[in-house]
């Protein structure tokens, strides 16, 4: 390799890892991660996995030959499912020895090899894997965290070859300082996840799989809004990484609301119900002390997720001081509407109706998926956006798949 595309090589890792380590929310991250790493080596496809106990998770698979033969502004399905980590597949091989695997063609791995190549996602789609890098990602502490998998290294003429020595190299030396950032990453999440069970202990509503689908609904409804308003890509990627964690928080204000009401397993009476509008107030007032991206849309998301298009929704236009005390009593006035409400706000709400509609409680059954589409077909206008209306039936696919990942 000439001296100039090795520097170049490097320049690009350097700036890779600088990007890594902007990012807060860990899917995002894994998600870039991969993303990164295929661009580094002029990789075709390739998958990223997580540990989860004694096995693997994949998170992420990327394919471009695969994402060419779909409409513009269309995503390759997700892809979820894990097995033992042993040495009996070349993921679960990498991660249980911590060691590299470079395979020059996955169909020709010698009969005596202990792990062996899945040929059964090819046949089902037609795509021809060959070439195979595969990294363990491991903390400081020599802690096995996921593997990267990367496929099909290509040639100035997209014609698949190895990975040489050099692609290994400089793969390795990405991963090993991608973990700084995935443990930073994975913490945030820890953190954030304990702040979901306290509300999920005064609310069962309140549960990690909620949680997770309201903020996935809502990266994909912002990523197909910012596709068809082409918004640039260095904004879009730092708007979603913040987003994923605001929607994630949306109802953090509930730990203000007393038990007696958060688990009546009846319909809340008007009054009560009054009671419950309290916590957009109480979980804004927790990120008012810090000026940051994600503090300020944190509290944008929990204040704003009820309020309507229409301007019929709540808290509305409160007094400045009630933020200070959100205990502090206050007549709901006249609502946002339209644009006056944030994007965040606006994404979360669709996100978040269309999951309790679709969920079953202790006090209703889940409706029927039909008539969910339904009322956010009527509600488009009134409750909802109706852009992204349209994005998430332009997306529905995608919705039913994270349907299925995150399942109650």
């Amino acid at each position: 390799m000439k001296r100039s595309t090795k520097e170049e090589k490097l320049q690009r890792i350097i700036q890779s890892e600088k990007f890594l380590n902007q990012i807060q929310d860990l899917d995002v991250l894994l998600e870039t991660l991969l993303t990164e790493a295929r661009t580094i080596v002029n990789a075709d496809a390739g998958s990223i996995y997580v540990v989860e106990e004694d096995r693997l998770r994949i998170k992420y698979a990327q394919n471009n030959t695969q994402l060419k033969k779909l409409s513009a502004g269309e995503k390759l399905p997700f892809v979820s499912f894990s097995f033992p980590m042993n040495e009996y597949s070349i993921a679960g091989y990498v991660a249980s020895k911590k060691e590299t695997l470079n395979i020059a063609d996955v169909y020709n791995i010698p009969a005596d090899s202990t792990f062996k190549f899945n040929k059964q996602p090819d046949k089902d789609t037609g795509y021809r894997t060959k070439s195979m890098l595969t990294i363990p990602l491991i903390s400081a502490s020599n802690k096995i965290l996921g593997v990267l998998q990367i496929i099909n290294a290509q040639d100035q003429n997209a014609n698949t070859i190895a990975f040489d020595e050099n692609a290994e190299l400089y793969l390795n030396h990405f991963a090993a300082n991608a973990t700084i950032a995935l443990e930073r990453a994975s913490l945030t999440r820890a953190m954030i996840l304990r702040t979901i069970k306290m509300a999920e202990f005064r609310d069962p509503k309140e549960t990690g799989a909620h949680v997770n689908r309201v903020a996935s609904f809502a990266v994909e409804l912002y990523d197909r809004w910012a596709f068809e308003k082409k918004v640039p890509f260095e904004t879009q990627h730092k708007y979603r990484d913040t987003l994923r964690i605001a929607a994630m928080l949306h109802d953090v204000g509930k730990v203000g609301i007393s038990d007696s009401i958060l688990k009546k397993p009846a319909r809340f009476t008007p009054e009560e119900h009054d009671i419950i509008k309290g916590h957009a107030v109480i979980g804004a007032a927790l990120f008012n002390d810090i000026d940051t991206d994600i503090e300020n849309m944190a509290r944008d998301v929990a204040l704003r997720h009820h309020e309507r298009w229409d301007g019929t929704g709540y808290p509305g236009k409160i007094p400045p001081e009630v933020l200070e005390n959100p205990f502090t009593p206050y007549q709901i006035r006249q609502g946002l509407s339209g644009e006056e409400i944030p994007l965040s706000a606006r994404i979360v709400a669709l996100a978040d109706v269309f999951d309790a509609l679709s969920s079953k409680r202790v006090y209703k059954d889940s409706w029927k998926e039909e008539d969910v589409y339904e009322e956010i077909r009527k509600s488009s206008g009134t409750h909802f956006d109706p852009d992204l209306v349209t994005m998430f039936f332009a997306i529905l696919p995608r919705i039913k798949e994270i349907q299925a990942m995150w399942p109650d």
